[in-house]
């Protein structure tokens, strides 16, 4: 007889336990899921939210993406899926290192080495018009789809890359002082895999970054207006956008500003 209301009472206390998980779950509003894209060189599990735009998930680089409000939030390592000579002496030589075979007979390479940072993109899901165009800085402008980060057309102190670019590696990229690697220019990796008329990433305004290629036709400057870029409808965008495209003249990826008004990058 007493046996009975125990038992009842430690059913209850089960479903009421599963009905608090199930709760607490639902609460977190968020649902990640991980998905790993394996290149020629490297791996990449990237934990992708629940409501991210199927466009950023192209950003194979990431080791995070989720949604932050009015934003896309992409955290990455900054490391290149390539190989390269500035993995030599690093942790990743064995497996990514690559003695420069590239066609630019003035390469030498810098003294930096390639090394890990912790890079967190928050840009605008929905991106606008910026009336005041503000400027680019030195330093992360922007994220390509193998988490590596954008530059614009100065080296340091602003100066042209004239000589800097004879630094730039097989794929088009090199590392600053801390060891952050990045593009200036064509990142030819990814137009090679991914085609010349392929996204490339996107500028912190949130506005996308094309190849220089667009309808079978070369890019170049004079096809784009002040801020490097114009609108048209890409197969990301088939309604059309404001999008950028790399050229092969400076600025190469950005003119005089930000077209849209920029999120922000922090490390």
């Amino acid at each position: 007889m007493n046996n009975t209301p125990i038992k009842l009472t430690s059913l209850t206390l089960l479903c009421s336990f599963v009905v608090f998980i199930a709760c607490q779950t639902n609460d977190n509003n968020v649902s990640p899921t991980t998905t790993t894209t394996t290149g020629t060189t490297s791996s990449t599990a990237t934990s992708i939210g629940t409501g991210v735009p199927d466009v950023y998930k192209k950003i194979y680089g990431a080791t995070e993406i989720y949604v932050e409000g009015a934003n896309i939030v992409i955290k990455t390592k900054g490391r290149p899926d390539h190989k390269s000579p500035y993995y030599q002496g690093t942790a990743w030589e064995s497996t990514l290192y690559e003695a420069y075979n590239g066609t630019n007979t003035k390469y030498a390479i810098n003294p930096n080495r390639i090394a890990e940072v912790n890079l967190t993109f928050k840009i605008p899901m929905n991106p606008v018009v910026d009336a005041a165009h503000a400027e680019t800085p030195l330093g992360a402008i922007g994220v390509s789809l193998n988490g590596v980060a954008f530059f614009n057309q100065y080296a340091a102190q602003r100066a042209v890359l004239t000589n800097e670019i004879n630094g730039f590696d097989q794929y088009n990229g090199h590392p600053q002082q801390q060891g952050q690697y990045h593009y200036h220019i064509e990142p030819t990796y990814l137009t090679k895999v991914k085609g010349k008329d392929a996204l490339l990433g996107f500028l912190l305004d949130g506005f996308p970054v094309y190849g220089p290629v667009e309808n079978g036709k070369t890019i170049t400057n004079a096809d784009l207006a002040k801020y490097h870029g114009h609108t048209s409808a890409t197969a990301d965008y088939p309604n059309g956008i404001y999008h950028y495209h790399i050229t092969a003249e400076d600025p190469y990826l950005n003119g005089s500003g930000y077209y849209g008004k920029a999120g922000t990058v922090t490390q």
